[in-house]
Order: C-alpha cells, then structure tokens, then sequence
C-alpha cells in the first residue's frame, strides 16, 4: 500500500524550525496539483538544490531517511523549471518514497493553507511551537490536523465478490463501497449503512482485515471483510455509484491497485484469503 516504504523509513515527529539545506525535499502545491522535478522517464519532487531562489517561512512537514520535508508557497517558486501535475500521479511514481512523501505533504500542506485564520474569531493564526498544530493568538483556538475515519469493505457471496465503479473515481476501474463515519455511529454501524446506502444490500459475518492512511482525503480507512445474499437485488445509490455487480473471483475486472486498501482486498479476495 502507499505508506508501505520499507526498508525506508518515515518520521512523523513535528521540530519547530526553518532551516533548509540542499538535500532537503521542498513539496508546492497548487490545489489538487503537486510540483515535481522530471527525472528520465519518472518524476521526482524537487530538493532545495535544484531551486536558485530563496523561501521565506517554509513549514517544516516530516523526514524520510532522515531527509528533512518542508512545504512552500506556490507563489515563491518560479515555474519554469518545474512541472504541477495532479496529485494522483503520485499513486503511480515507481520510487514509493517519494509518492509517499507527496501525498502526506499534500495533506499537511493543505491543512495548514486552510487554518491560515482562525474558525472561531478569524485572526490570523500561528504554527505553535512545541507541537504540530495551529493556535489563534486572539482567543487561543487550537486546531490539529484533520483525520477523517472511513470504512471500506470487501461483500463477498461464495465465488463472487461486489464491485462498483464510483462515479466520481478519476479512473475507470472498479473498486470497493466505502465512506465516512458519521456523528454519533460506531465503525460497524457505518459499514452496514454505507452498503445499505450505496448498494443496497444487507450484510452479514462482518470482520476487521486492516486499516492504512490515505492522504488524499486526509482520511485513515478502515477495511473489512463482509458477506451477502447475492438474490438480494442490487440498487445503487446514482449520487455516488455509477455501476455495481458481482463478479466471480476468475473473472475480475480492472480494478483498484495495491496502493490502495481497496486493490489490497480484492486481490486477497482473489487469492482465496477469503
């Protein structure tokens, strides 16, 4: 999956501080784009070295192998060296660091653009010092970073597992029902809503597989194994879902990579773990 870099390793832990040097990584981004360095046929993110100008007030992010991450403001960096793709392309770099790397930078990036004023009385807020979090210096307002929970599940009926094509899915591939937790529900009571929601269907031997983060929606999902009556009749919901049916575990369609959660189970579902 994306946060899977062995044998590389990635250092969450939040340091107060500016100072950059030439082998430090520098992540921009433009909305849903990233800027990325090309390098051969592949794309890297740039480091500090391959810049000529000068940043004020970059925000120190995370480390990978103990190269230090720091996000800049578009508006600093001049363009003609570089290339904004969108943030997608990350998912398919073959150097897993570096997808890895433009992704959390993306998620923290965009936080920090949106927390730039508090939510509370609009002053202009500050990065605090001793931990990775925003304060208003007006009425003291501290916001961290968001995490959003999500569930996804693999429904299976003997031989055949559910499929659906999301209609807002940038490929066109097949994946798993999935969505947010909401107020006041547990985990496995958003797993049989969202399938009831967005299928359909009645679920039952509902099992926890494995969780991963996923940066792109600032969201940590959560995966599970369930089972369902294949006579039930199928009704998607046409907001969110496109297409769904059942396909035995021979005859897959193009689906979800395992770079994602979702691509993860059904190849485990393919291979009989199941």
């Amino acid at each position: 999956m994306l946060h899977e870099i062995g044998p590389g390793i990635f250092d969450n832990k939040y340091f107060n501080y500016q100072e950059v040097v030439d082998d430090d990584f520098l992540l921009c981004y433009r909305d849903n784009e990233v800027l990325l360095k090309k390098s051969g046929e592949e794309y890297e993110i740039p480091r500090k070295s391959d810049f000529t100008e000068s940043f004020e007030s970059p925000v120190y992010l995370f480390s990978i192998n103990s190269n230090h991450c720091f996000g800049i403001a578009e508006s600093q960096v001049n363009h003609d060296s570089f290339e904004f793709h969108d943030i997608f392309i990350l998912r398919n770099l073959k150097n897993k660091e570096l997808a890895w790397m433009g992704s959390v930078g993306h998620q923290l990036m965009t936080w920090h653009t949106n927390n730039q004023y508090c939510g509370r009385c609009g002053a202009k807020t500050e990065l605090k010092k001793e931990e990775r979090a925003t304060v208003c210096p007006k009425c003291s307002l501290v916001t961290y970073p968001k995490i959003s929970p999500a569930i996804i599940v693999a429904i299976t009926c003997n031989n055949k597992i559910l499929l659906a094509k999301g209609r807002h899915y940038k490929g066109d591939f097949y994946s798993l029902v999935a969505g947010y937790v909401d107020i006041g529900e547990s985990i496995e009571e958003t797993v049989v809503r969202e399938v009831k929601e967005e299928v359909g269907l009645d679920i039952k031997n509902l099992k926890y597989f494995k969780s991963k983060p996923w940066p792109f929606s600032a969201s940590v999902m959560l995966g599970f194994t369930a089972e369902a009556d294949d006579a039930q009749p199928i009704v998607i919901e046409e907001a969110e879902i496109k297409e769904a049916a059942w396909f035995e575990r021979e005859n897959l369609p193009l689906h979800s990579s395992g770079v994602s959660i979702s691509g993860v189970l059904i190849t485990a579902f393919e291979n009989g773990v199941f």
